[in-house]
């Protein structure tokens, strides 16, 4: 097995250069209606909770989500499913509408559209999350006689897209002839087939496919492995690419990232790095939109997945199931390419970053300097100042900034090697260099709950002290490690040198 820590330097420039693709999803749609508010207890002793109900939303879910993220990437979408004759059809058409979606929808007057009622409540300063979901819905199967019917529709339809998406929830839409009937007339036209497989669905129901995408538990039930172990599938597609019913298996494995397994080569582990999880919700509905936004583009199933694993990572950062963007990823692929760390982010990324936090209730704290020879005195301090909040952001000046502030001697380290040394600690979340002498656009944009400033400095005298205490922020100072300073650092070693030269 290979296994990638990060994706390829020419990632950057496919992504980039990926056409406009046209794509066809067909599965099981529905509605999440979202209640949310304060919730509290009757009593102590109760278990009975009580949520206020201070907002309602509707967003699109199932093979609906997935057109709507794929649609929020820039591709052209035509969504097929199955509603029933109702206010949620219609709620749902109006939505599709909105985002400019095509829609082949198969009405069924047996059944009602799929709805998910999600009651999200929130306590204090904790961030929101579901305690009830109560689902409305029929999971029958499609009859023979209106699926023909629709698939008359759903057909032809085939030769105005680049790529077919299958997303599969069980809710009756993916019937073995529906499937079947889409995977064999798109591979007739030469177009891949993407399949985000039912849970306890048979395996055969996608024979076929370009490319099937089980999470860890669909995998194993479908292999029938044990989910303890994912190494075992490994080991076990390895050995028996025959018994696949598709050319290629992507296995996602939440935070240890997805396992690519192809027919002509050896299986792949693409790492996902370590992210600041907020909500798993949509995070497979991301990964398959991006993964055919590349593939329906002409990128290669390596590139592809890398695309998909870096879009469901950027997807659990967000409340709820929220668009990952073009831009996002670009934001996330150029991270890898010019920093070598995902912590090492410009100033509008981190700022971005931070809001999420403070929406989840997240208290962030920054600390600024140059952090030349980085030394115990700044990790111990950078430890205690991380003690202080939930996240910690390190601003640091840049070389010229510092060349302007200490002279032309200085900087002794390079600002990349310097940002690259502060991303490798553990306490530190993000790293973000600035130009200026002082940190002030940084802070107006960060708006840090707690400045944090080492060594002997009063509050009075701390730079931005101003601006954080204006929007309600607080300062602190932490102490210095005795006898240790970059500058002490420095003489020591030249007085070492001249030592060394005047002995010789």
């Amino acid at each position: 097995m290979i296994t990638e820590d990060r994706p390829p330097a020419e990632l950057s420039t496919v992504w980039s250069e990926l056409p406009t693709p046209r794509i066809l999803v067909v599965g099981d749609v529905m509605l999440d209606r979202y209640v949310q508010g304060p919730v509290d207890r009757i009593s102590q002793e109760a278990p009975v909770l009580v949520l206020s109900a201070r907002d309602t939303e509707s967003r699109l879910g199932g093979a609906a989500n997935v057109a709507s993220l794929l649609r929020a990437l820039g591709a052209r979408v035509t969504l097929a499913g199955l509603v029933g004759e109702d206010e949620a059809a219609a709620e749902l058409r109006r939505a599709l509408k909105a985002r400019q979606i095509a829609g082949l929808l198969c009405s069924d007057l047996s059944r009602p559209t799929t709805v998910k009622q999600r009651f999200v409540g929130h306590a204090g300063h904790r961030h929101p999350s579901q305690v009830l979901r109560v689902d409305y819905e029929s999971t029958h199967e499609l009859a023979p006689g209106p699926a023909t019917s629709w698939l008359e529709r759903l057909l032809p339809a085939l030769a105005d897209h680049d790529a077919v998406v299958v997303s599969d929830y069980a809710k009756g839409a993916c019937t073995r002839m529906v499937v079947q009937s889409v995977i064999e007339a798109a591979r007739a036209r030469g177009l891949p087939v993407l399949v985000d497989p039912g849970r306890g669905r048979p395996l055969d129901l996608y024979r076929g496919c370009t490319l099937l995408k089980p999470n860890r538990f669909e995998a194993t039930e479908l292999l029938g492995m044990s989910p303890d172990n994912w190494s075992q599938t490994d080991l076990w597609l390895s050995a028996d690419s025959s018994q696949w019913p598709a050319e290629h298996l992507l296995i996602t494995l939440d935070a240890e990232g997805m396992l690519l397994c192809s027919s002509h080569g050896p299986p792949r582990h693409l790492r996902a790095r370590p992210r600041a999880v907020y909500d798993i919700t949509g995070a497979g509905d991301a990964v398959i939109a991006a993964l055919a936004y590349a593939w329906a583009g002409g990128a290669s199933p390596e590139a592809a997945a890398w695309l998909g694993n870096l879009a469901g990572g950027l997807e659990v950062e967000k409340p709820g199931v929220a668009p990952v963007t073009r831009a996002e990823i670009a934001a996330e692929l150029e991270r890898y390419v010019t920093t070598g760390s995902p912590k090492i982010l410009g100033l509008t990324a981190v700022a971005e970053a931070c809001r999420r936090h403070h929406q989840r209730g997240e208290r962030v704290v920054l600390t600024n300097g140059c952090f030349d020879l980085l030394h115990y005195g700044h990790v111990q301090y950078l430890q205690e100042a991380r003690q202080l909040g939930d996240r910690l952001v390190v601003a640091v000046n840049s070389d010229a900034s510092v060349r302007r502030l200490k002279g032309p001697t200085r900087p002794v380290i390079v600002e990349s090697q310097r940002a690259a040394m502060l991303a490798a600690l553990a306490c530190v979340d993000y790293v973000v260099l600035f130009d200026e002498d002082t940190p002030h656009r940084v802070l107006e944009q960060v708006r840090p709950d707690v400045l944090v400033k080492g060594g002997t400095y009063r509050i009075d005298e701390v730079v931005g002290r101003e601006i954080v205490e204006a929007y309600g922020g607080r300062v602190e100072v932490l102490g210095v490690v005795e006898g240790l300073s970059t500058t002490r650092i420095v003489e020591k070693i030249r007085g070492g040198l001249a030592s060394r030269r005047r002995a010789g």
